[in-house]
């Protein structure tokens, strides 16, 4: 990875938050320095897209809606200078069709306003936590990776190939897909996901975990017989296609 691998334990974290409200922009940017991070702003996309080429950010805090563009433009953006930037949406719209919009655009979690500010800062604990453990391979998995069916992981690469095809994940979509395939033939609850996933400290919301699951379903399943599976009442599970 280009800018999380470089933030190692014990280093320093630059964040850097596009928020065209100053008031809000200089909040998130006092809350975030006292978490010991290094903190740019930007009030709109042009300098946000700016401020990240000159010094690439580990995690980025984006407003959905900004004064010359929106954030999924501005992402498109930071993508392209790095293409594993954590990035957190914040919306003031709180509808599905909104929250799946950042999702599908490569967003790897969202925040409706107005939020409370440990429910922010586990967000952006849990992107990071996340980012070091898709870059770091987890210890006593070597190159062996993960096998269930024709799915393959192999850990130390980032890579994920179904039959054989290669399958191109988000750093939260690899994290969410490594989870399944080490519980495989176990139904496993949204709050467990959330819990391993995200890493939550308080009830989160299940409704990014069905978001998750749909476009890993998308990438994963689609056009074959599918591995992931809901149980009704419980949560999800993935096993051997037709099995």
């Amino acid at each position: 990875m280009t800018s999380t691998s470089s933030s190692a334990p014990g280093s320093v974290v630059r964040a850097l938050v596009v928020e065209d409200e100053q008031d809000l922009a200089d909040a998130l940017a006092r809350i975030l320095t006292l978490e010991g991070w290094q903190v740019r702003t930007a009030g709109d996309g042009a300098g946000a897209v700016r401020l990240a080429a000159q010094d690439p950010p580990d995690i980025v805090v984006l407003d959905v809606m900004l004064p010359d563009t929106t954030g999924l433009e501005v992402l498109r953006g930071l993508r392209a200078v790095d293409p594993d930037v954590c990035v957190l949406f914040l919306t003031a719209r709180d509808s599905l069709e909104d929250r799946v919009a950042g999702i599908a655009a490569g967003g790897d979690d969202y925040l409706t306003k107005p939020f409370a500010t440990e429910e922010l800062l586990a967000r952006l604990r849990g992107l990071l936590r996340r980012a070091r453990l898709a870059s770091d391979p987890a210890p006593g998995i070597g190159g062996n990776g993960l096998v269930v069916g024709d799915l393959v992981m192999d850990e130390d690469a980032r890579e994920v190939t179904r039959g054989g095809d290669r399958v191109d994940l988000t750093v939260t979509e690899f994290e969410l897909l490594r989870f399944l395939m080490r519980n495989p033939r176990r139904a496993l609850s949204k709050t467990q996901i959330l819990d391993r996933v995200w890493n939550y400290d308080f009830g989160g919301d299940a409704h990014v975990v069905e978001l998750y699951i749909s476009y890993l379903r998308k990438k994963i399943d689609r056009g074959r017989e599918p591995m992931i599976h809901t149980v009704r009442g419980i949560g999800y599970i993935l096993k051997p296609a037709g099995r």
